[in-house]
């Protein structure tokens, strides 16, 4: 019998069409908190808004005095035409520009401001317009469905206009110190990513009225979004994955072994943080303690986030003292640096149980939810115990930028951990389930991690990996260096074939480095999403993997698929290069292998 993969969709966050919606006496209205929350976020972005009007109305009169009179309707000069040349959606990229005062006597450079600009105005409309029904009646997805965009465009605004304070046009000044190409990357990427993913979790909404209103609302942003990305891309000065090469032993090999600490860590890890990192939770002065016994100043881990100062320029230390906490914690994008350090795996436990199944978004099934930039967790365990019958249910996600999680334990089935966006770093993790238990459009390395594959459903097929990139412009990819791909002891290696990953969007990326592969790896290695859907345009690749199921003489001959043989290929997907960690891991103190070897 044919073994195939049970799940209730084709895309995360799309639900089954036969799975009846909840209810009428289900439905939910948010709390008072929340919608205060969604009509704040909406004021703030007509604030943003009127501000934006009013400059580009200061700028249209100056273009307007210098040119004189035009009787005529704009039409897109020839720099207009090359910029949206280079992207994905040319139409959309020449009218979104026209619409912007003075964009047809813009030079090439200032097009990309503008392209961002341009934007960073349209999310900020959708935030504004969709606050307007947070009051609504909804059933349990709808109203998840609705948060979620809510949350992730809010994101966006956030993502666009620190972009956009680094794109600056050619008559001012250089961009900011300490800022450079590869974070506005990272934050376009970031951008793209939201709105896929806020429009994927709608795509499931059985409320014709609120899917339809928010449809309108986000209608046009992941193009937008793409356009902006490509755009930069082709004027910025990163080109690290411009013309990778298969073979070429003319080429002189980059080294080995990149710039790091003393003490091993990555350089964006600054001093303070590493040495949290290396110290024991009874050594380390806490700001806040959480204990299920009332011995600290919280029971419950939410409390704590919640009380945590807001846009903190410094550390604060939340210890979780040893308990199982029964929560769905969210850290928001607000909350920056936090670190959450346990007394060791299996003893500070987080458990959640939300399900796709149970009427929730992928995206809000999480156990432990973080996006508040320069996010840590170190000696905890996540997980999620809806069991693999409920299908999609997270037990972490991370859309934090610079996120480190360090010596923890990351459990669930499907979709366990949800590397949702930005940069994210995993070092000495255990992480275990079944279909696409590590998944997500992150840049993220997993460095020493155990990746453990679990016993699913009758006739299930386990898949690693399922990385998301739906963008060639989008600089993300899920990289393993030096982990182990093992089997956990109820696994039925005959019935239940494992795979290393799978292609989710159409330039799917995601590389094995050194890595340990047990035996229960199909010879195979890789699994089709659908048909050969994306296996032209993915980047699948393995450098010097060993183990019973580290052979490569009978994988995939997809065109996206490649045996890496130069050191200078795989090098691209090292902590130093791929999320640029040498530059910000070694604050956070976590141990890390900057190149391919020590």
């Amino acid at each position: 019998m044919e073994h195939v993969i049970v799940s209730p969709r084709m895309a995360y966050g799309k639900l089954d069409s036969s799975r009846p919606a909840p209810p009428a006496d289900e439905q939910t209205i948010p709390s008072g908190r929340r919608r205060r929350r969604f009509v704040l976020i909406g004021l703030l972005a007509a604030l943003f808004l009127a501000a934006s009007a009013a400059s580009i109305a200061v700028l249209a009169r100056s273009r307007a005095r210098s040119k004189g009179p035009s009787l005529a309707g704009p039409r897109p000069s020839e720099a207009i035409s090359r910029t949206c040349r280079l992207t994905r959606y040319p139409e959309l990229c020449v009218s979104s520009l026209l619409d912007f005062p003075g964009a047809t006597d813009a030079a090439e450079r200032d097009l990309v401001h503008i392209s961002v600009n341009v934007t960073l105005r349209r999310v900020g409309r959708a935030v504004y317009g969709a606050s307007a029904i947070v009051g609504v009646p909804m059933d349990t997805h709808a109203r998840a469905a609705y948060e979620d965009c809510m949350e992730l465009l809010d994101s966006s605004m956030d993502q666009l206009s620190r972009s956009l304070s680094i794109i600056q046009p050619s008559s001012t000044s250089l961009q900011p110190k300490g800022t450079s190409d590869e974070d506005v990357l990272t934050w376009l990427s970031a951008a793209l990513t939201n709105h896929d993913t806020c429009s994927e979790g709608l795509d499931g909404v059985a409320d014709g009225y609120v899917k339809e209103q928010m449809q309108s609302h986000v209608k046009d942003l992941t193009e937008l979004a793409s356009n902006c990305l490509a755009i930069f891309a082709a004027s910025s000065r990163n080109q690290d994955f411009s013309g990778i090469p298969i073979e070429n032993k003319k080429r002189k090999l980059l080294s080995t072994t990149t710039t790091m600490t003393t003490s091993g860590f990555p350089r964006w890890v600054e001093t303070g943080d590493r040495r949290l990192l290396q110290m024991a939770a009874t050594g380390i002065q806490a700001d806040m303690v959480v204990a299920k016994d009332g011995s600290g100043g919280y029971t419950r881990i939410g409390d704590a986030v919640k009380a945590a100062a807001e846009s903190s320029p410094r550390r604060i230390i939340i210890y979780v003292k040893a308990g199982r906490y029964e929560e769905n914690i969210k850290v928001g994008r607000k909350k920056t640096n936090l670190m959450f350090i346990g007394d060791g795996k299996d003893k500070t436990v987080v458990s959640g149980f939300r399900s796709v199944a149970d009427g929730y978004t992928t995206f809000h099934t999480a156990t432990f939810a973080a996006t508040g930039a320069g996010f840590i967790m170190k000696d905890m365990t996540i997980e999620n115990l809806a069991g693999p019958e409920k299908h999609q249910a997270v037990a972490l996600r991370v859309g934090a930028d610079r996120a480190v999680v360090y010596s923890c334990s990351i459990t669930g089935y499907q979709d366990t951990l949800y590397v949702h966006s930005q940069r994210q770093f995993y070092r000495e993790c255990d992480v275990s389930g079944t279909v696409d238990f590590v998944f997500g459009n992150a840049a993220v390395v997993l460095q020493r991690c155990s990746l453990w594959a679990r016993r699913p459903m009758a006739a299930q097929k386990n898949t690693i990996t399922a990385q998301n990139r739906k963008d060639p412009n989008q600089n993300t990819g899920i990289s393993i260096h030096g982990c182990k791909v093992l089997a956990a002891p109820d696994l039925d290696w005959g019935a239940n074939p494992t795979y290393l990953g799978r292609p989710w969007k159409m330039y799917s990326r995601t590389v094995y480095m050194m890595s340990y592969m047990g035996g229960h790896v199909d010879p195979a290695g890789w699994l089709e999403w659908n048909g050969d859907f994306a296996l032209d345009t993915l980047y699948y690749g393995e450098y010097m993997n060993y183990g019973p199921g580290a052979g490569v003489a009978k994988r995939v001959t997809w065109p996206g698929y490649r045996v890496i043989k130069l050191a200078e290929e795989a090098s691209k997907f090292t902590v130093a290069k791929f999320i640029r960690g040498s530059s910000w891991l070694p604050s956070t103190g976590v141990a890390f292998l900057a190149g391919l070897s020590a």
